[in-house]
């Protein structure tokens, strides 16, 4: 009996590897070529941002479309020193603006291979130590690189606001509510590039009027701190 059942899982395995072989086909040309040019986007969007914000450290950009996101603490991009771009987080990129969010993001969690970089402004002990305090620091120097190299930061509110879920709590995490951090990323929008939101073109974008809708609150205590005067740091959910 055992040796049928073995014999029987050895088949269904036979079959799984034969069906998955003859489901793999070849890319095509067209298929290159778009990935090519997603690369060469991808590539000077990133060099672009290296150069505006005066980075002299090696950091390469790689789009990889079947590749998926992994933990920072096991994730091997760090030690080699380049920024991937996974597939299942480009289908949210709808412009130059929200592409460059990504890749700052990317630049600032690459660059804590090299030690001491940004005068330790984002340090590998404070990733390690406060992944939260790491993540919302990222993104308003995020906002930084972008602003610095001629992109709108309001293009790393409506990424976030497309591609990144909301948790029913952040207590035991060691992320952010997605909530959390746009207000943090709009509040210092509004007191360092108040510009931008004045002349904003994404005041018309559908995701930035979710942001807005779905905000409310967070931007009522940002004006009555404005109103206050407050240096508190406001409790946003």
């Amino acid at each position: 009996m055992i040796k049928k059942i073995l014999v029987g899982l050895l088949t269904l395995v036979s079959i799984q590897i034969t069906s998955f072989a003859e489901d793999t086909t070849p890319i095509t040309e067209e298929q290159i070529a778009q990935e090519q040019s997603i690369q060469s986007r991808i590539n000077d969007i990133g060099s672009k941002l290296l150069n505006a914000n005066k980075i002299d450290k090696r950091i390469i950009f790689v789009y990889d479309e079947q590749a998926k996101d992994t933990f920072l603490k096991i994730n091997p991009e760090l030690t080699r020193r380049q920024v991937v771009v996974y597939g299942s987080e480009y289908k949210f990129i709808q412009n130059d603006d929200e592409l460059a969010a990504y890749l700052a993001r990317g630049i600032l969690i690459t660059a804590k291979s090299y030690e001491g970089l940004f005068n330790g402004y984002l340090s590998a002990f404070e990733l390690k130590a406060a992944p939260k305090k790491f993540e919302l620091a990222a993104d308003k120097r995020a906002v930084d690189f972008m602003v610095n190299a001629g992109y709108h930061p309001v293009g790393l509110i409506t990424f976030i606001q497309k591609s990144c879920p909301q948790k029913r709590f952040d207590r035991f995490s060691n992320k952010n509510l997605t909530s959390k951090r746009l207000a943090h990323i709009y509040e210092y929008i509004y007191t360092k590039y108040p510009y931008y939101l004045a002349n904003n073109p994404y005041y018309e974008n559908e995701h930035y009027q979710n942001f807005l809708l779905t905000s409310m609150e967070n931007r009522k205590m940002l004006e009555e701190k404005i109103k206050t005067g407050s240096k508190e740091k406001l409790p946003y959910e």
